[in-house]
């Protein structure tokens, strides 16, 4: 036992370490680390208006946010509305200055609609014409005029249909230049709405009450980590993708740069036309490169904010991390503390001066108590304190008598065999019909070597029997180790016929009255404590013998009180001295 104790000390020691060292590694406060060189390479050209930035930034931010953290996410926000402001800018100017040119489906849908357009304008100037006839209309004319200005505002109303319907049919194809032009500013005042309406939210920090919440805190912050690595990613790949554009724009211009043939003494018309076209193109690419440069420039922004707050989130982890280690090395300390105290109450218990059943008693008891005391802290630090205890304790109580019924009835049982006419280890009983002797008593089990009917002598069968505690509340048990250490024995022996049976009987009853004396005393003085009924005051522990005639000889029956103990040994004492009397020897009288 004290090997095993001292080995779960080591054990606990040398995790109580690793946990320090953990604790010391999570409470260090760390510096961000440094952004890494940017580094231009490929990437795809944008959509018509990328809002990927922003709705990452937006995305985020809705997650649960502290106070440290709420710098960040501003920035984030705002660094990400100007990156929407300049990819709808590019949007706008690549659709104005790179028309597309139209396919047999985008010039069916123009031509029908300039032909609804026209017919559209006929109806209307029908209608503008017949408005005017019928305010000139005498009375006997203003009926039909009237019926010919209802039917053309309906052919109108059905052409204006028909002129929006290809309208639509021509923005699907792709021949509508404005149509697109004023889908992305409706998508991009969409956006812009949905920008400034977003607020960040910061939310208290809530303190884990026990293992359970930080685990879960950790496992929270863990994903907002990953969150923000792959938007720090993303805005490092867009980068890389703007600059591959503007080092692309920069190669072409120079390539046609130095392809152009040197200006002629004198312009002509066509060569004015081409320097002014080349100039207006070199207008744009600057413009476009200068656009690209500040969407680089906000990407790199975007990326360092996401950085940073990679770094904030995760101080906020090691924070519980370290929060979590206190829990365990707490729940080690617990473990260690109840391991001193079993060895403390063991040594305190052994040089007490007490017998050797109260001391069971004691130590069992202690060793219980420390134990539940033990678990109830570890169950604190591991779910932490309840909002509301009672409630609580009533749920989990009611919870667990109907789920651990047997294990509560057996754990009550514990308490009613380590009482005063309970049960001990070494003790010899009877329980359910099995006689044994008590090799292990447990809170929730008692375990009994057996000793076989077979043997007169109660010699061990090799067989452990397991008995659940709640024997002692729903069954009974028989102890013949405590106050009813007493039991009566007898034995029969044949006398023949040719034999003086007096001569045994009187050598055999005066062996067993002196071997039995003390024993019949105090089992006498045990009764008399333990009666209740005035009728029982005439039992009497003197042994008894009995004579009774048998074919070829007479039967003696010797009946006598013994220890439980002493009974094989008072047995074969008796055995012996018939056995020398039966054969002529002589017995001297003992005493």
């Amino acid at each position: 036992m004290r090997s095993k104790l001292n080995s779960a000390a080591v054990v606990i020691l040398a995790l109580l370490a690793l946990v320090g060292y953990g604790l010391y590694r999570t409470s260090r406060d760390d510096a961000p680390p440094p952004a890494p060189p940017t580094r231009f390479s490929a990437g795809s050209a944008p959509l018509a208006v990328d809002e990927t930035s922003l709705t990452t930034a937006q995305q985020i931010v809705r997650m649960p946010t502290t106070a440290d953290e709420r710098r960040l996410a501003e920035d984030a926000l705002r660094i990400g509305d100007q990156e929407m402001d300049l990819a709808f800018a590019e949007a706008v100017r690549r659709t104005a200055n790179s028309p597309r040119p139209m396919s047999k489906e985008a010039q069916a849908a123009g031509a029908r609609f300039q032909e609804a357009q026209k017919t559209l304008a006929a109806d209307q100037a029908q209608v503008t014409d017949l408005t005017a006839a019928l305010a000139k209309a005498t009375a006997a004319t203003a009926g039909p005029v009237g019926d010919r200005l209802n039917l053309a505002k309906a052919q109108a109303a059905l052409d204006q249909d028909e002129a929006d319907d290809a309208k639509q049919d021509l923005m699907r194809a792709g021949g509508d230049p404005q149509g697109r032009m004023q889908a992305m500013i409706e998508q991009h005042d969409a956006a812009s709405k949905s920008s400034d309406s977003t607020r960040v939210v910061v939310t208290p920090p809530i303190e884990p009450r026990g293992l359970i919440d930080q685990a879960q805190s950790w496992k929270a912050l863990h994903q907002k980590v990953l969150r923000l690595k792959d938007a720090k990613s993303a805005a490092d790949s867009a980068a890389l993708a703007f600059a591959k554009r503007h080092d692309l724009i920069e190669a072409r211009a120079s390539a046609r740069r130095r392809e152009a043939p040197a200006p002629a003494a004198g312009l002509t018309h066509d060569s004015s036309a081409a320097l002014l076209a080349m100039t207006q193109r070199q207008a744009r690419e600057e413009k476009a490169k200068a656009s690209l440069d500040q969407r680089v420039d906000n990407q790199h922004k975007l990326a360092d904010v996401y950085d940073r707050w990679i770094a904030v989130v995760r101080t906020h982890q090691r924070a519980v991390l370290n929060g979590a280690l206190r829990g365990i090395a707490l729940i080690l300390v617990i473990v260690l503390i109840g391991l001193f105290f079993e060895k403390l109450i063991e040594r305190v218990l052994g040089a007490m001066s007490t017998n050797r059943r109260q001391t069971q008693t004691l130590y069992m008891v202690a060793r219980v108590s420390v134990q539940v005391v033990g678990v109830l802290f570890i169950l604190l630090v591991i779910f932490g304190p309840p909002d509301n205890l009672g409630t609580f304790l009533g749920l989990a109580g009611a919870g667990l008598t109907v789920a651990l019924k047997d294990f509560i009835l057996g754990f009550f049982g514990w308490f009613v065999l380590m009482g005063k006419n309970g049960i001990r280890i070494g003790d010899l009983v009877e329980i359910n019909g099995v006689t044994g002797e008590v090799v292990e008593l447990g809170i929730f089990h008692t375990m009994l070597s057996e000793t076989g009917s077979w043997s007169d002598s109660g010699h061990p069968t090799g067989r452990r029997v397991t008995f659940t505690n709640s024997f002692a509340i729903e069954g009974h048990y028989f102890n013949f180790s405590t106050s009813g250490q007493w039991l009566w024995d007898e034995v029969r022996i044949v006398v023949p016929a040719s034999q003086d049976p007096y001569v045994i009987v009187d050598a055999v009853k005066k062996q067993v009255e002196e071997a039995t004396a003390d024993s019949a005393r105090q089992a006498e003085q045990q009764w008399k404590g333990a009666r209740r009924s005035p009728h029982l005051s005439t039992l009497t522990a003197a042994p008894a013998i009995n004579i009774k005639p048998i074919m070829g000889g007479v039967e003696i029956t010797v009946r006598y009180i013994t220890h439980v103990a002493q009974r094989a040994e008072l047995r074969a004492a008796l055995y012996h001295t018939a056995v020398d009397l039966l054969g002529g020897k002589h017995v001297a009288p003992t005493g």
